[in-house]
């Protein structure tokens, strides 16, 4: 079995750098809840709804939950920009 042991030639790695995410700096989202109850149509009209919802409203899909019966529920969320004033 052959020992290795730590060569003093060669530099010593630097630490692995995690990139800075927007959470991390205080970053935060608002939430919103939508409700679509089974009888609707979901391939057309839902998905028209959450495309607006998503180019108008700049809301992205966080999550989505189909229960048993039908309802889905979908959350959708968006980032909290707080402006600073420059004065």
């Amino acid at each position: 079995m052959e020992r290795r042991t730590h060569d003093d030639t060669q530099p010593p790695v630097p630490p692995r750098v995690r990139p800075t995410m927007w959470a991390d700096t205080g970053g935060q989202y608002e939430y919103r809840v939508i409700t679509i109850p089974r009888d609707r149509d979901r391939s057309e009209e839902t998905r028209r709804m959450l495309t607006d919802e998503a180019e108008y409203g700049r809301w992205e899909l966080a999550r989505s939950v189909l229960y048993m019966g039908g309802l889905r529920r979908v959350w959708l969320r968006r980032k909290i920009i707080r402006v600073r004033s420059t004065l």
